[in-house]
């Protein structure tokens, strides 16, 4: 364990990056996955719900404080001092960084603990008054996430600058970790608040597992707060347009847990059962890349390698479409054994499956489209470029808000994962067509060349899938879990060996796991 760890101390190569981030994020999804599987197993559906409907006003902070400032601002302005050999520079805007964000986010805090009671009741209005009561309590013990979280973050983005990626990936296992432990052990006794405990004390070990490292690379604690230094105020400038777009997302979800609270007991918690499923690929084949490469992203934009920054996008666009396409017709024609295999135990039954895996099935038709726009918004952030992103992120807020509202009226929670859908697919062309307007020298014709091939491999392999599936079901009986694993798991291998065949065959563009691996070789203009 220890001489594998070693090959990741330090700076971290773009190609390796890569692979341990998807190494671990796939673990971690893993742990989502066994996490969701107990909370619905140990916890009544309708009971899920308000442990749904109390993370959206502390996500809220998170999002609007914190995670733009570190996502869009922090990360490209503290790559560029430590790039030009000013590390103890660095160091003391990270500090003042920390300090002022940390004063909002204690005073918003403060605010909505207060306040906790009314919102409540105005974003879940259709809760009975037990559940809403419930909420508020849950609601109130989470908003010490976003203080811990403001913290870690911080350190992420310190130890993501300095291309170290082991530690910040290995954070959120700890964090799911914990959720899982406290559910297991726990939950039949304090019921929905025994995840909320874990979800605490995850948020402690996300952050505690970061500081040594951080320690290590020179960063020192100091009470120092100064608003007018001219490199903390372009970062607040960078992140002010950033955070208004992921306000305008979380208002979104409140917005959706709102009509979803309306729509039947467990209609929240299913919407948000089957968007983790369908996160899970976006994440480890969308989110993975896009935080490997935006520190160097960054950096060609930095020393101005416009060559190198188009190759870099152009490579990572590819290897998101070879993964996310094929995925899509997995999750769609396997969504019913996915859920049976993840959810359908415990208090979870036949009813909420069926209405899951439908669920997830609309919800996987975007799948392509949401793994590309972390990808496409990074590549704004790394050229300083924040407000774009954020007004195609509110046009597409708008759009999701009113469809989802149309759409549920007529499709329940099925058209609220409609609605996602098309929001999706609007953000990210429009980010592409922006980015090809802006004359970043993507081969638009090599993405479309590999996007037919990659689709025509997709649906070939898709079509020996659902056959093994279907001479499965026809011979064997699913009705235990060993039987639906074995279809799935024989499903899967058919697809697999075909979906390689099929990319030999076509000549799909080659691009290993290593991306970026000509990275140092790349032209500078």
């Amino acid at each position: 364990m220890f001489k594998f760890l070693n090959k990741f101390r330090g700076e971290n190569s773009v190609s390796g990056a890569t692979k341990f981030l998807v190494a671990t994020l796939f673990l971690s999804n893993v742990l989502g996955v066994i996490r969701d599987h107990f909370l619905a197993q140990k916890i009544p559906t309708t009971l899920l719900d308000t442990y749904y409907a109390g993370f959206r006003l502390p996500d809220l902070i998170f999002n609007v404080l914190i995670l733009g400032a570190i996502s869009a601002a922090f990360i490209p302005i503290f790559t560029g001092l430590v790039s030009a050999g000013k590390k103890q520079r660095a160091f003391e805007v990270a500090n003042k960084v920390f300090n002022l964000g940390l004063i909002f986010v204690l005073i918003s805090i403060a605010a909505l603990f207060l306040l906790m009671p009314i919102l409540v009741k105005i974003y879940v209005p259709d809760f009975v008054l037990e559940k809403q009561e419930i909420t508020i309590k849950l609601a109130r013990w989470f908003l010490l996430s976003p203080l811990l979280f403001s913290i870690s973050y911080l350190f992420s983005g310190i130890l993501n600058s300095f291309k170290h990626f082991v530690v910040t990936a290995l954070a959120p296992l700890f964090y799911n970790l914990s959720i899982i432990i406290f559910t297991l052990f726990l939950a039949d006794r304090v019921g929905v608040f025994a995840p909320a405990y874990g979800v605490v004390f995850g948020a402690l070990l996300h952050l505690g597992v970061q500081l040594p490292s951080v320690v290590k690379r020179g960063w020192r604690y100091r009470i120092i707060i100064d608003i007018k230094d001219q490199t903390v105020r372009k970062i607040l400038k960078l992140m002010l347009p950033r955070s208004v777009g992921l306000g305008a997302t979380q208002i979104m979800l409140i917005g959706f847990t709102a009509i979803a609270s309306g729509l039947g007991g467990g209609s929240v918690a299913i919407y948000n059962l089957s968007d983790n499923i369908q996160t899970m690929p976006m994440v480890i084949f969308g989110i993975s890349i896009a935080q490997a490469a935006f520190p160097y992203l960054s950096e060609c934009f930095s020393v101005k390698k416009n060559k190198s920054f188009a190759c870099l996008l152009e490579n990572a666009i590819l290897m998101v479409m070879y993964f996310l396409i094929p995925l899509t017709a997995v999750f769609i024609l396997l969504r019913a054994q996915i859920v049976r295999i993840i959810l359908g135990s415990g208090h979870f039954g036949w009813e909420q499956t069926i209405l899951t895996a439908d669920t997830l099935a609309i919800f996987s038709l975007s799948l392509l489209f949401s793994g590309l726009v972390p990808l496409l918004a990074r590549a704004f952030y790394a050229r300083e470029n924040t407000k774009i992103p954020t007004i195609v992120g509110l046009a597409t807020v708008l759009i999701v808000l009113v469809l989802g509202w149309v759409l549920a009226r007529f499709y329940g929670v099925l058209g609220l994962a409609g609605a996602i859908s098309i929001g999706s697919f609007f953000n990210a062309i429009t980010l592409f067509i922006i980015l090809i307007y802006q004359k970043v020298q993507i081969s638009v014709l090599r993405l479309l060349k590999n996007f037919s091939k990659i689709l025509l491999a997709s649906v070939l392999s898709a079509i020996f899938l659902q056959i093994a599936k279907v001479f499965y079901g026809s011979v064997i009986d699913l009705d235990r879990f060993v039987e639906v694993f074995g279809q799935f798991a024989i499903a899967i291998g058919i697809w697999l060996i075909s979906y390689w065949a099929f990319s030999k065959l076509l000549k799909i563009d080659k691009f290993q796991l290593n991306i970026f691996q000509n990275y140092e070789n790349f032209p500078t203009k």
